[in-house]
């Protein structure tokens, strides 16, 4: 029997912590998103064009972030902003996502090892 892959993610809008679990491992990997990094010349112009710009960075990272959760059975998002839900709402109108089983979840900002403890103790996984 195949074991599932399961990803915790906990995230805001600048950056994602993963935590990967597969056949008693885990895995670790970050990804930071680039938003809001514009050249101050953007700074003094229209304000309606920096949002864009900003809408823009932020749905490619989380298209870059899509494209390691379309690698896992299961996907739990936690963090403590919306960016979660934005990202979920992203993920459920690409039918790639459909046979990917994925929740959302509230929570603080955590260290490293509460984020471990977080997402074994949510998928009830034991080295």
């Amino acid at each position: 029997m195949k074991s599932k892959k399961q990803l915790g993610i906990w995230m805001d809008h600048s950056v994602a912590h993963f935590i990967g679990l597969n056949d008693n491992s885990t895995e670790n990997k970050t990804i930071t998103a680039q938003v809001g990094e514009q050249d101050e010349a953007l700074n003094s112009r229209d304000e309606t064009m920096i949002q864009n710009k900003e809408q823009n960075e932020l749905s490619g990272f989380f298209k870059r972030l899509g494209d390691v959760i379309i690698n896992y059975d299961e996907v739990l998002l936690y963090g403590p902003t919306n960016a979660k839900t934005e990202l979920l709402n992203q993920l459920t109108a690409d039918h790639h996502f459909d046979e990917v089983k994925i929740e959302v979840k509230t929570a603080e900002k955590m260290s490293d090892n509460q984020q471990q403890a977080f997402v074994h103790q949510y998928f009830n996984y034991s080295k």
